[in-house]
């Protein structure tokens, strides 16, 4: 397994409130100062993508609502070895942004939308912004940050009904809808019961558009398996982090918005990189440890070190 792949929390900050995520709104946010300068995130992934690191992702929270989030994508563009740098965004603040985004470099993006319909999306949300989502996605398809891939959590007695809405996002614009089973990482959201298996999604979308056909090569690299509706012009994908385990292929870390790297989401063993960074270590003892939690990634998963209570917002989706 080749581990190329990292994933970088900008902010804890977020301008939803989810409820799957942070439905309270101001659960342990990080303190400002503890959060990594942009000079900071630049160092540790021009470090990184000297040890083998191509892909970077940058989430939050929201990460388009740190404040002059195109300096970070362009400084990141310009390092030596990054051959993929994405986003992933609720979209709300997506389409003043999106041009000066993929000028400054970034490629592509996801966008996380758990319903197509107004009033659901804002029972979800705690927001009525489903329009300037809206808006964001065809931005984005308008300015080229593609391929676009729409992330959609499903949740029994909340959004299941809107499947097939979602669903029909592929069928008349270029992106790929993908399914995410629902995972509890905090007592706030809701409760694990409300998991809804991907295997009746993909049942429910069957019996309504006809059989799936597999999409044969690689889209993205992540755990999702990808099909398509016949003769549509988008995809469908499937992230089935609770029915299925994928640790063994798994290819990416995390850093955290306040200077952690996590081989794994779900375990709570983690390294310090930002002490290294702000105690004044030199390049070559952060590579050295750098390389260690490559080496080292496959070691922890969550079945060996399994994670407490934790929020998305600050280690990132």
């Amino acid at each position: 397994m080749s581990v190329d792949y990292l994933r970088i929390s900008v902010t804890d900050r977020c301008n939803l409130r989810c409820i799957y995520c942070n439905p309270l709104g101001d659960c342990g946010f990080i303190e400002p100062g503890e959060i990594l300068r942009f000079e900071e995130i630049e160092r540790i992934v021009r470090l990184f993508a000297e040890c083998g690191i191509s892909k970077v992702r940058l989430t939050g929270g929201e990460p388009l609502v740190r404040k002059d989030i195109v300096q970070l994508v362009d400084k990141l563009a310009t390092i030596p070895n990054i051959d993929d740098l994405s986003l992933t965004t609720n979209g709300v603040l997506l389409e003043p942004l999106a041009e000066r985004l993929k000028a400054a470099g970034l490629q592509r993006v996801n966008i996380s939308v758990d319903s197509a319909e107004r009033e659901s999306y804002k029972q979800i949300t705690g927001s009525d912004l489903l329009p300037k989502v809206t808006k964001g996605i065809y931005k984005a398809i308008e300015v080229g940050l593609i391929p676009l891939k729409i992330n959609s959590v499903i949740i029994k007695d909340v959004n299941v009904s809107q499947i097939p809405a979602l669903v029909q996002m592929s069928l008349y614009l270029p992106v790929t809808v993908r399914f995410i089973e629902y995972c509890p990482t905090t007592k706030h959201t809701r409760p694990a019961s409300d998991f809804v298996n991907n295997s009746y999604v993909r049942r429910a979308i069957e019996d309504r558009f006809g059989a799936l056909t597999p999409v044969i090569g690689e889209i993205g690299g992540g755990p999702a398996v990808y099909f398509r509706i016949k003769d549509s012009p988008g995809c469908l994908g499937f992230i089935s982090g609770r029915s299925q385990l994928f640790c063994g292929s798994c290819n990416r870390l995390r850093l955290t918005s306040d200077g952690k790297v996590r081989p794994c989401l779900y375990s709570d063993h983690h390294y310090n990189v930002k002490e290294l960074v702000r105690g004044g270590a030199g390049d070559k003892v952060v590579k050295d440890l750098l390389k260690k939690i490559l080496n080292e990634k496959g070691n922890y998963t969550k079945l060996n070190s399994p994670a407490k209570e934790f929020s998305m917002q600050n280690i990132g989706g």
